[in-house]
């Protein structure tokens, strides 16, 4: 069995394949204090405890060291971490390729691998990422921009009144409450947002891309969006996956 990490600035999500098949899934909150033996207690009870091999992404670098323990220690298994190093099947181009997240690269090749070149890859978290695979199978960058939580707490922070929000549809455009007015400026604001962003890139593409979503948000945000197509909930599990059988020569 496989085991899959997907470290991210909020949540930390494990998934444990069998072969192609995805067995169990679980999420713990990214806590950057946490020792490996605190991680392990976490997810003791959740996963089984042998693996043949763990693939790991992650944004938070200094949980490297950490979840290297963890694998050591609790699964005698030495890990991999996805990074620009990995042979991906498209080149790389972003300056310096070390600064190119490896959650990009690895939702890119998954995206690549489920509905080939050329796509747009929008991945809604904490931050959301925007990214492209052109028609010669070229990763080139994208966008990174606040996600729709991380808006409204920046809003919440930076004034003296305004309420925090949750990230939700409200029943109509005009707020005539403070709590959805705020939420009708972040929730059109931000589908705006997306839609903006995605049409100024597909005039970019000669033939037109899969665009696919994933995240936290992807849900929501891809009902509202005029050119989201697909929802991809486990696209970073997979496309670690991925990784693991390009490295296995599967």
């Amino acid at each position: 069995m496989l085991l899959t990490i997907d470290i991210g600035n909020s949540s930390t999500k494990f998934g444990v394949f069998d072969k192609a098949n995805l067995i169990n899934k679980i999420s713990i909150e990214t806590n950057r204090d946490q020792n490996a033996l605190q991680i392990f207690s976490d997810i003791e009870d959740l996963i089984p405890s042998k693996f043949d091999s763990i693939v790991i992404s992650t944004v938070v670098k200094e949980l490297v060291k950490t979840y290297k323990e963890l694998c050591n220690k609790f699964f005698d298994i030495e890990p991999f971490f996805a990074d620009h190093n990995f042979d991906y099947g498209f080149s790389i181009n972003y300056f310096p390729p070390e600064n190119c997240g490896s959650d990009r690269l690895v939702d890119a090749f998954a995206a690549v691998k489920n509905y080939e070149f050329p796509c747009i890859v929008c991945d809604f978290g904490t931050a959301t990422t925007i990214d492209a695979v052109n028609e010669k199978n070229e990763y080139i960058g994208g966008i990174i921009t606040p996600g729709p939580n991380t808006l409204g707490s920046a809003l919440f922070e930076k004034t003296s009144k305004l309420p925090k929000v949750d990230f939700e549809k409200p029943d109509d455009i005009f707020g005539n409450t403070t709590v959805s007015s705020i939420q009708a400026g972040i929730f059109y604001g931000y589908i705006g947002l997306v839609d903006g962003i995605i049409e100024r890139m597909l005039e970019k593409f000669e033939d037109q891309p899969k665009i696919i979503s994933t995240g936290g948000f992807s849900q929501i945000i891809s009902e509202e969006s005029k050119y989201v197509e697909i929802i991809e909930e486990n696209l970073m599990l997979e496309g670690l996956r991925f990784v693991y059988e390009k490295m296995n020569g599967d």
